[in-house]
């Protein structure tokens, strides 16, 4: 137990000091083109989340759980390192060891059109515990393609992958800003099912960034 308290601490501490694997200057964020999504895929098992279940679903009502968590049907720590793929094209707008109760996290942004009204509408993704991030802040990324492995968040938790997907595009890492509501966040599942398939568009769009703070020192896009 007391090894455990000193291991949290100093990753407490480390996170309040702002040690973060990846900084940026002072630039203004402008627009990024970036494809359309085809469509939604999960980001385990992929396409299908083959090989995983879901432990923890979206709870808004008090206490919020925001996301989904995903394990692996072989139980414990059996899926740790497995890949983590990008649900949809889009381009990384955070990828940083946040410390404390996160680990290494990537928020990514994707932009598709709505079917029921034809206009452009955009959602964030967050992937969170994760035991390696191989995308930087930035990054174009494609439907399907891996963005990183399944973790622990260093020993905390048992592994899983912590997955959200955010309608309010301001949040980034500071949740407590956006009321827990169906506005502002979207149910993972859900989403992905209703998204399977988009109609392919030749043409990008202007995507916007810098969108949200910064976190305990850590930079977005």
């Amino acid at each position: 137990m007391v090894h455990w308290w000193k291991n949290w601490r100093g990753r407490f501490a480390a996170a309040v000091l702002g040690v973060c694997g990846i900084t940026a200057g002072g630039a203004v964020a402008q627009p990024v083109q970036v494809n359309l999504a085809d469509g939604f895929d999960f980001p385990v098992g992929k396409p299908n989340a083959e090989g995983y279940y879901q432990s923890r679903g979206l709870r808004l009502r008090l206490p919020p759980h925001f996301g989904e968590d995903w394990n692996g049907r072989g139980g414990g720590d059996t899926d740790y390192g497995d890949p983590i793929y990008a649900i949809a094209d889009g381009i990384v707008t955070f990828a940083d060891n946040v410390h404390v109760g996160w680990g290494n996290v990537i928020l990514t942004r994707h932009a598709y059109r709505d079917a029921a009204t034809g206009q452009v509408k955009f959602i964030d993704t967050l992937n969170g515990h994760l035991a390696k991030i191989m995308v930087t802040r930035g990054q174009i990324v494609k439907r399907g393609q891996q963005i990183g492995t399944l973790g622990n968040n260093f020993g905390m938790y048992p592994a899983h992958l912590h997955f959200e997907m955010r309608h309010d595009i301001t949040i980034g890492m500071q949740r407590n800003n956006a009321p827990a509501d169906m506005t502002h966040w979207a149910d993972p599942s859900a989403f992905i099912n209703q998204h399977r398939s988009l109609k392919h568009e030749w043409r990008g769009v202007a995507v916007p960034t810098g969108t949200y703070q910064d976190y305990l020192g850590c930079k977005g896009l």
